[in-house]
């Protein structure tokens, strides 16, 4: 049995009677210098001859019957002849040592910021498509993890993350540029191998094949009959999609466009390159249907910065509505319109391009209101912005849709074909 007893201790406390070390016995002390703030447990023993002495913990969380329980399985193992205060010490070594090579990690994010560095001025045609892979896809899932800590089910995780989000064709480009990154690495010696090596796009989204699809004059009209009865189906969305099919916009330009970017009194949108696919600065007309659409929306916003504000909480904080909003918002949509083969809001712009065809808007002209690059010499010495000859289209464009919406008959009349 020990010598001390709690009821002691308590009074030493209580009292502020400080002492180097009183003994439980079997080698269990208790030290409670003026330095401490409350008493501390203390194991002495001997190995090889050399007396050891090692702190185990303080009165305050380590009780007497704790104390004397610890120092029974120490003093076991010193009979095995083990140095518990030498392991005690390479233990805070090695924690400490841990803690400093992971302030100094070289992280995936950082990795991924000096690969896009590197590479933005070479020959990428799409680097704010590289730039949001990275920031929405791969740094989230990875980016925190040290660059020689990555594995393969790190990597598969990241992308049947974006796979079950209905993405396919995203988890593909994120294998992709999550390879290539790492290749980077390799190149710079700092890894052996790459982890997403053995991947490849059976093990993401699947072989990508050409979209053809487009929307119909019957299907449109159903869309927006669909749109105006489906349930939970908000007027921000159905403002929105009209918004997408009159000015053949992609999605992301348009979820993430803030109001300083339109002057609806003169009818322009002046979307700036950062924001789109090709790089390049476009100024879209806005048809009258256009307008309406947004001054709706600009009340809506209720004084936001966004034309499409969040509307709840969102895990990634985004000011603007996530992109996956209106895929969702159409899944209540899709029910309404039996017959209708399935399709994706990108196939609002092939039906934009397939409709302004239709109306005998010439192509170079058509591929300019999607804000297409012009391939070939006609790209590099051509630098026309045709405004007035897209705004003309777009209007035309707006006179089909409006006939869409309201479900009038629609007689086609082509623009007359500028001369050669």
């Amino acid at each position: 049995m020990g010598k001390l007893t709690d009821i002691q201790i308590r009074g030493w406390v209580k009292a502020g009677e400080h002492f180097d070390a009183k003994s439980d016995g079997d080698g269990l002390y208790l030290r409670f210098s003026k330095i401490d703030a409350t008493p501390l447990w203390r194991f002495r023993y001997r190995i090889d001859g050399k007396a050891r002495i090692m702190n185990i913990g303080s009165y305050g969380t380590l009780s007497l019957a704790d104390a004397r329980k610890t120092v029974k399985e120490l003093r076991a193992r010193v009979s095995l002849g083990y140095d518990v205060a030498g392991e005690k010490q390479e233990r805070k070594r090695e924690a400490t040592a841990k803690i400093e090579a992971e302030k100094l990690a070289y992280t995936v994010a950082q990795l991924a910021d000096e690969y896009f560095t590197r590479n933005i001025l070479c020959r990428w045609k799409h680097p704010n498509i590289v730039r949001s892979r990275i920031e929405r896809d791969i740094k989230p899932s990875i980016g925190k993890l040290a660059v020689e800590d990555v594995k393969p089910t790190h990597i598969d995780a990241m992308v049947q993350k974006v796979v079950k989000r209905g993405a396919p064709t995203v988890a593909n480009d994120v294998l992709r540029w999550t390879r290539r990154i790492f290749d980077f690495a390799i190149k710079r010696n700092m890894i052996q191998y790459n982890p997403a090596a053995a991947f490849d796009l059976s093990d993401a989204g699947g072989k990508e094949e050409t979209r053809k699809r487009n929307l119909t004059r019957d299907e449109l009209v159903k869309l927006f009959e669909a749109m105006r009865d489906a349930k939970g189906f908000s007027i921000e969305n159905l403002l929105t999609v009209k918004l997408l099919l009159l000015l053949a916009v992609r999605k992301q330009e348009l979820t993430a466009a803030r109001w300083e970017e339109f002057d609806l009194d003169k009818a322009v949108w002046y979307l700036p390159g950062e924001r789109t696919k090709t790089g390049e600065a476009s100024d879209i007309p806005l048809p009258s249907a256009a307008v309406d659409a947004l001054r709706e929306l600009q009340r809506l916003a209720c004084g936001s910065d966004w034309v499409l504000p969040a509307r709840k909480a969102q895990v990634n904080m985004l000011p603007h509505i996530h992109e996956n909003t209106l895929n969702v918002a159409l899944s209540k949509v899709k029910p309404l319109m039996p017959g209708v083969e399935p399709f994706v809001i990108h196939d609002f712009r092939r039906t934009a391009r397939t409709q302004l065809a239709a109306l005998g808007v010439v192509p170079h002209i058509a591929e300019r209101c999607l804000n297409h690059k012009v391939m070939g010499v006609a790209g590099i010495y051509d630098r026309h912005d045709y405004f007035e000859e897209r705004k003309d289209a777009l209007n035309r464009l707006a006179g089909f849709l409006e006939s869409c919406e309201t479900g009038k008959d629609w007689n086609v009349v082509p623009l007359r074909k500028a001369a050669a």
